[in-house]
């Protein structure tokens, strides 16, 4: 029995998770493969019910599950609560991060040709881009201990101690390397070794566990360079591996290469090992709560939809399933059915049984 913890979050969360549990439960489905799925709440709408980001329940819940899919979480209505904890009890997926140790944030974008004209690049730029983002996810200056704002000498401070431990650099440059092993064998280093000394260290790392890797040509780089050769180039990049801070800038601009943020699925793991005694992965869209338009029914559901398709490759152990939804998706696209944020007027429901009908197909 496979166990799924769905969370729907806050916004248009709710609303693509139902999307990827429709198509997550028709693929198993079609295919045999027994599926359990719990549901509970997180971050806001938690903190309406229950007075906290994520439950105590919540969390084991999440470590009894083989995996779990979350929606968007935030709002403005939550940004200045403050509770008792760290950074992660702030935010309740967080700490669903820091529970589960799910260190290496997997962040895919590719470029998909009929949508070509909603980005911004000549298509000859565009052009068979394919960018993987791998994100620290549960370190950093987001989750440090030492963060305040202050009075000194009668006037105001902010502070966050950015830190890294060599072993948890070491992790994320295994887990980027691997990553590299299962693509196109090309990595490359993003941070600020030229001002900083926590990026100094991630240099010093990254060079040594490269030396394991002599078969993935591999490049330190610094990160605003990166970010600009990024846009300039994007074909070019294979895998980017990144601290917690520039993996999330990194990642936000490749939806520029995939035409909205709504296209763009993620993959939170505990590394890449085949142990399958590790915790159950978070799999969730890139993309905010949009308010704006929730409830509405015209969220795109792609980057759900693409999240669970991750699921059927990093949980399931299906590289197969991946492809066939990635497959459908594309069959969608090309046949011009498309929410709104990318030029259609197409509901969310509407591509869901597109894609499922087409994973049939």
């Amino acid at each position: 029995m496979f166990k799924v913890l769905a969370l729907g979050g806050d916004g248009i969360g709710p609303e693509v998770v139902a999307s990827g549990l429709k198509l997550l439960d028709a693929v198993c489905a079609a295919e045999g493969i027994a599926l359990s799925v719990e549901e509970d709440l997180l971050h806001g709408q938690a903190w309406e019910l229950y007075g906290t980001f994520c439950r105590e329940e919540t969390v084991a819940a999440a470590r009894a599950a083989d995996a779990v899919l979350v929606g968007a979480v935030g709002g403005p209505q939550w940004d200045n609560i403050r509770v008792p904890g760290g950074a992660e009890m702030q935010d309740g997926l967080m700490r669903l991060r820091k529970e589960l140790d799910s260190y290496a944030g997997l962040r895919p974008a590719r470029a998909w040709p009929v949508l070509g004209h909603l980005t911004p690049y000549r298509p000859e730029v565009l052009a068979g881009a394919d960018v993987m983002v791998l994100r620290e996810m549960s370190g950093g200056a987001f989750f440090t201990d030492q963060r305040g704002i202050e009075q000194r000498d009668g006037r105001r401070v902010g502070f966050d101690l950015s830190l890294y431990g060599e072993d948890e650099i070491a992790r994320i440059l295994h887990a980027g390397f691997q990553l590299a092993r299962r693509r196109r064998g090309r990595l490359c280093s993003a941070e600020k070794s030229n001002v900083m000394e926590t990026y100094r260290l991630w240099r010093n790392v990254a060079g040594e566990v490269a030396a394991q890797y002599p078969d993935v040509a591999f490049e330190h780089m610094l990160a605003d360079n990166c970010a600009y050769q990024l846009v300039r180039r994007p074909a070019e990049f294979d895998v980017i591996v990144a601290d917690n801070l520039f993996g999330d800038i990194l990642s936000d601009i490749t939806g520029a290469i995939a035409g909205s943020l709504g296209m763009l699925p993620s993959a939170c793991l505990h590394g890449l090992g085949g142990d399958a005694e590790r915790p159950a992965a978070i799999y969730e869209p890139v993309h905010g709560t949009a308010p704006d338009i929730a409830g509405q029914g015209i969220a795109n559901p792609v980057g759900t939809l693409l999240s669970v398709a991750m699921l059927f490759d990093y949980s399931l152990g299906r590289p197969d399933l991946c492809r066939r939804v990635e497959g459908a998706v594309a069959q969608v696209l090309e046949a011009g059915l498309r929410t709104p944020d990318i030029g259609g007027s197409a509901t969310s429901a509407q591509v869901t049984d597109a894609v499922i009908a087409a994973t049939r197909a």
